[in-house]
């Protein structure tokens, strides 16, 4: 009696139990990776045996991970939640399938809708307050698509039981820096290294119209933009009209390759951090392209201007 007693009395374990197979693969390695801003790190590593793996742990929140094999170029994402999960993972199409986890039934749930136009992110938190999901979805995608009015709207709608949850309070921090980047507000200075490693400030250019322009090497809609870039630099640049081109490059080379490639004759800085870096942190920077354009004071005049919007902006400023 005492013995049975004992055994009912025992805690039911803690953490994650992730049970998988690959779909196309019977051994070899497989990797769960953590997410940081924007990036996976490793986490963990299993071995695939018979075309199955196991992962087990422990995360304080339901936070999102990947997965990745080691022919797979990007992890498939999912959340991981402190269950027993079920995944298969189809590593030649990046995808994974979940059971047993209520965080996945709306994360990959809402996957088709999340990436449209035009799609209501503040619906999907109005449904669902409580949500690690929906309050990453908020910060993950849509920081730098809504107006800091709405985004401040938005967030406001989350339960406060979440206020300690990481994405939370990496949103919180994104508003704080937005709020400080307003237009007619003075732009943050900052200090990074050029190609040689010599310090250049923002402040160096006090006296003239400057264009901060945050971009990439790696970035397709960066270097799609780049020659529209050149193109104002060109007319303006004997008008009081300059560049500074702020890299989130981790690759060197590739930074200057791109640079040269693309005939980029302004200043350039970068200190190769990619998104660790803390100058598009400071601008509230979630995504790139991504431009502030500054007047000779250093105030703030516009934000975000690319292509035609960047022509009729400089025209009215300098002609």
């Amino acid at each position: 009696m005492v013995a049975l007693l004992g055994m009912s009395c025992q805690e039911t374990p803690r953490g994650y139990v992730i049970r998988g197979e690959v779909t196309n693969q019977q051994e070899g390695m497989i990797y769960l990776k953590s997410f940081r801003n924007k990036m996976f790190f490793d986490y963990d590593s299993a071995e695939i045996k018979d075309g199955k793996f196991t992962f087990t742990g422990e995360v304080e929140f339901p936070l999102l991970f990947g997965l990745s094999t080691e022919d797979m170029r990007y992890p498939a994402q999912l959340f991981v939640e402190n269950t027993h999960m079920g995944v298969v993972l189809n590593d030649s199409e990046g995808t994974v399938t979940v059971t047993n986890s209520p965080a996945n039934d709306l994360f990959l749930g809402v996957v088709p809708e999340i990436y449209e136009e035009g799609y209501n992110i503040d619906s999907l938190v109005n449904r669902y307050p409580n949500s690690p999901v929906a309050a990453f979805y908020l910060y993950r995608y849509f920081t730098y698509q809504l107006s800091l009015e709405d985004l401040k709207a938005t967030r406001s709608k989350l339960s406060p039981s979440l206020d300690q949850f990481p994405y939370v309070k990496d949103l919180d921090l994104i508003i704080g820096q937005l709020e400080n980047i307003q237009i007619g507000r003075v732009a943050p200075d900052f200090t990074l290294p050029d190609p040689d490693g010599n310090p250049v400030s923002l402040s160096d250019f006090r006296g003239k119209y400057v264009l901060i322009d945050f971009w990439a090497a790696w970035c397709p809609p960066c270097r799609k933009e780049n020659p529209n870039v050149v193109r104002m630099y060109q007319k303006y640049k004997d008008k009081g009209f300059t560049v500074l081109g702020v890299s989130l490059d981790y690759n060197r080379n590739n930074w200057l390759k791109a640079i040269a490639d693309d005939q980029l004759t302004w200043t350039h800085v970068s200190d190769l951090q990619y998104w660790d870096s803390e100058i598009p942190a400071l601008y509230g920077v979630r995504g790139i392209p991504a431009n502030v354009l500054i007047d000779p004071d250093g105030v703030i005049l516009a934000k975000n201007v690319m292509d035609e919007e960047l022509q009729q902006t400089l025209k009215e400023i300098l002609e």
